[in-house]
């Protein structure tokens, strides 16, 4: 934070022309050395450093994102996180998501629930809704990347509101607090360390994200990208969704990679 409100040193990574700032490295020589420190054993995958084949040999790995949501930074609009997640033989096991412009901590760890703590308040465990209807389902959306596509996609599924915001763990965080109660990504541009953390507490709120076909994601592979896009639910209206997406997923040439 005590970047935030300073002139940012902002480059562009790659040929996405991602952006990347003092702040996201910052971030992440804080996070990355302790969890070596801490887990010397284990596997580590994280957006600031140089991926290595090491973690492919490790049934425990980490996938960081010390700032997800750069382009929220950048414009100070609070749509930012830090991104921490545990992977075990592929799957989610363990999340945290914290929003530092509000101090909300976001947490889950396999079979202990979802918990989200604001500040110095009581932590309280969290649960998503149960609506199954798709017309009094509420659309977490990008705040950035909209497409002429993505509004088909809200029309078809007769989705009546929506809340647009940046980061994947902030749109989650939505879902899990009940205002939210899908979110529809169709970009194959989105990575491991994006979804990681956020699934593992989604998971344990009692929803489901798979890719825009309805498979699992396996983490910790040699391509990272989650290249078939992102369906994050309640759980409740999951299958529906799939099944309402796929006659324009096909209208729009996608097939699985």
């Amino acid at each position: 934070m005590k970047f935030y409100n300073t002139t940012l040193d902002i480059q562009l990574k790659d040929k996405h022309d991602e952006p990347v700032t003092q702040a996201d490295y910052a971030a992440n020589a804080v996070i990355v050395p302790r969890l070596i420190s801490a887990f010397p054993d284990d596997g580590l995958l994280s957006e600031e450093t140089a991926d290595t084949t090491a973690r492919l040999t490790k049934s425990r790995v980490w996938m960081i994102d010390p700032i997800d949501g750069t382009n929220g930074f950048i414009d100070r609009n609070d749509d930012f996180a830090v991104q921490i997640g545990l992977t075990i033989e592929g799957t989610p096991a363990l999340g945290v998501v914290y929003q530092p412009a509000g101090d909300t901590l976001y947490y889950a760890a396999r079979s202990a629930g979802a918990w989200r703590q604001h500040g110095t308040d009581k932590p309280r465990q969290l649960h998503v809704s149960d609506k199954r209807d798709l017309r009094d389902m509420h659309l977490a959306a990008s705040r950035s990347h909209r497409s002429p596509r993505m509004n088909q996609v809200v029309e078809h599924l007769g989705l009546k509101s929506e809340t647009q915001r940046g980061s994947v763990g902030v749109k989650i965080g939505l879902i899990i607090e009940r205002e939210c109660d899908l979110y529809i990504h169709l970009s194959a541009r989105s990575k491991q360390w994006d979804t990681c953390a956020p699934e593992a507490i989604l998971r344990e709120a009692g929803g489901t994200l798979t890719d825009l076909f309805g498979t699992p994601y396996n983490y910790n592979t040699l391509d990272v990208w989650n290249s078939n896009g992102i369906v994050a639910t309640n759980g409740a209206a999951h299958v529906v969704v799939i099944e309402r997406l796929a006659p324009l997923l096909r209208e729009f040439g996608r097939t699985p990679a």
